[in-house]
């Protein structure tokens, strides 16, 4: 934990992420401190000692595989330095489990919310439908993105290492052109400044709020499925929505499992079967 703490793979982390991180690393060193490293080397017994910790938080799945994605990180670490021959957390699988392919945002979702909200919230909603960026990103996207043919900006998660790249479709111009500038990010708050993560997510809430949607199982993130569909409806190969979105191609066909409504997949792969008879 300490050579973890200390390396560039935990102080290279986004401040969020080290905050969000950090309570568990003090959980993982509570529960595991005792042990040896050498006791990690030994996939078999380590497991059931690492699912027995898992279990404390059985009630609530999701809580407890992010708590074992921060352990496995640490293990992962371990792994790199050579002080332990595999990570004992691979093969043990998630306790959370979720389709969220129905958890898109129809047009009547849209217009529902956008009945309520701000004008600044609904220009993100909007723009995330045609873009599909992750928030951080959609929240930092500055006009000096927009290119000749195309938005293009390095994405967040993967530590700008990747880029998404999204064409100016005729929607997509309609939604900018409705945007007014006013600062040099795209989207802007009621003052006229950038949203910060935190402010955006509160009011966005609030905005579902009035809307009447609290109680309904969609999330801002969901707004990506609602863009992939239409990709994917349009008839744009997966490459292209890799592309687009700044996925890895290889995990695109499994992601799109994931996000896409099947009613609309069905419907996609019907048109292109007709056009290929025809």
């Amino acid at each position: 934990m300490t050579l973890y703490r200390g390396s560039t793979a935990f102080t290279s982390l986004s401040a969020s992420t080290k905050r969000n991180w950090g309570p568990w690393l003090d959980r993982i060193a509570d529960y595991f401190g005792d042990l040896s490293i050498a006791q990690f080397d030994r996939p078999e017994k380590i497991r059931q000692i690492i699912r027995k910790w898992r279990s404390r938080f059985a009630d609530k799945p999701r809580t407890a595989d992010y708590g074992m994605q921060v352990l496995s990180r640490v293990l992962s670490h371990a792994v790199e330095s050579g002080k332990i021959a595999s990570n004992p957390c691979e093969g043990i699988r998630q306790m959370y489990s979720a389709d969220r392919s129905n958890n898109i945002w129809t047009d009547a979702d849209i217009a529902r919310l956008k009945s309520k909200c701000s004008p600044q919230i609904a220009h993100a909603v909007d723009l995330a439908a045609h873009t599909g960026l992750r928030l951080g990103d959609l929240l930092r996207v500055s006009w000096s993105h927009i290119g000749v043919d195309a938005i293009v900006m390095t994405t967040g998660k993967s530590k700008h290492r990747r880029e998404a790249f999204v064409p100016l479709y005729d929607d997509l111009n309609a939604v900018l052109a409705g945007i007014p500038k006013r600062a040099t990010t795209i989207l802007t708050n009621s003052k006229g400044r950038p949203w910060t993560k935190d402010g955006f997510g509160s009011s966005f809430q609030k905005a579902k709020a009035a809307a009447g949607m609290s109680e309904t199982d969609l999330h801002f993130h969901d707004l990506r499925g609602t863009a992939a569909t239409r990709f994917y409806v349009a008839g744009l190969p997966q490459r292209s929505i890799a592309e687009i979105m700044a996925w890895e191609e290889e995990y695109v066909a499994r992601i799109m499992r994931r996000y896409v409504d099947r009613r609309a997949m069905t419907k996609a792969i019907i048109r292109q079967l007709n056009e290929k008879r025809t």
